[in-house]
């Protein structure tokens, strides 16, 4: 499960995503529509949280458009615009909440998970084989039984499940996993891959992770 959040303040977007990590809650940020269209193409997100005075247009327009592909994304506007107007026009444009610049953020957190609690039923878990990952709880299962992940681990292995069979590039997996702003050392997307990948031989899982020298990483049944 992860989120997109749209804001060009970057102090806050940053402030947003920690408060999100704290509470298990993954997060990507983008701060323009331009980037924000790009990236909710790109991956699938669980929910996305909406600024609508962005430098480079108003956030309706991206709202539109995610309501014309994908009807079902949560969407939680957050904005400064508080006036019942604006509120009328962020709810009609396909909002499912709206919450008021400044802001608690248990109660930001809170109106999220009542979003992901109403949508997440639909695609809760990925699988393959005897492989199965819950995308609420974030654990995974072999054959029905417990693998401990990190929070690391569990994020690459819901990206090569969701791309089964599909070569996930070391770069998108560092975006992902680290984004932008984050400092991580050159071999930390290999060091979590190694513990995942050891993780799922020895709970006997019937698929295993490939590396493809160069360019990244695969998740493919066992022959």
């Amino acid at each position: 499960m992860r989120l997109l959040i749209v804001e060009d303040d970057l102090e806050l977007a940053a402030a947003v995503r920690a408060g999100l990590d704290r509470r298990g809650l993954a997060s990507d940020h983008a701060s323009s529509l331009g980037d924000a269209d790009q990236m909710l193409q790109a991956m699938a997100y669980s929910a996305l949280v909406l600024d609508l005075g962005l430098s480079d247009g108003d956030g309706l327009d991206l709202l539109h458009s995610v309501r014309s592909r994908q009807q079902e994304l949560p969407v939680l506007i957050l904005t400064a615009r508080g006036d019942v107007e604006d509120r009328l026009a962020g709810l009609d444009a396909g909002g499912d909440d709206y919450l008021v610049k400044p802001f608690n953020m248990d109660e930001l957190v809170a109106r999220l998970r009542a979003l992901l609690r109403r949508g997440g039923l639909r695609e809760s878990s990925l699988a393959l084989g005897n492989l199965r990952f819950d995308e609420n709880s974030r654990e995974l299962s072999i054959d029905g039984i417990s693998v401990g992940l990190s929070a690391r681990e569990a994020e690459i292995m819901e990206l090569l499940l969701r791309r089964a069979g599909r070569v996930v590039t070391k770069a998108f997996v560092e975006d992902q996993l680290f984004g932008l702003d984050d400092t991580l050392g050159s071999n930390a997307v290999e060091v979590y891959v190694h513990r995942l990948r050891k993780k799922l031989e020895k709970a006997g899982a019937s698929a295993a992770i490939e590396t493809i020298r160069g360019v990244g990483y695969i998740l493919r049944p066992n022959p």
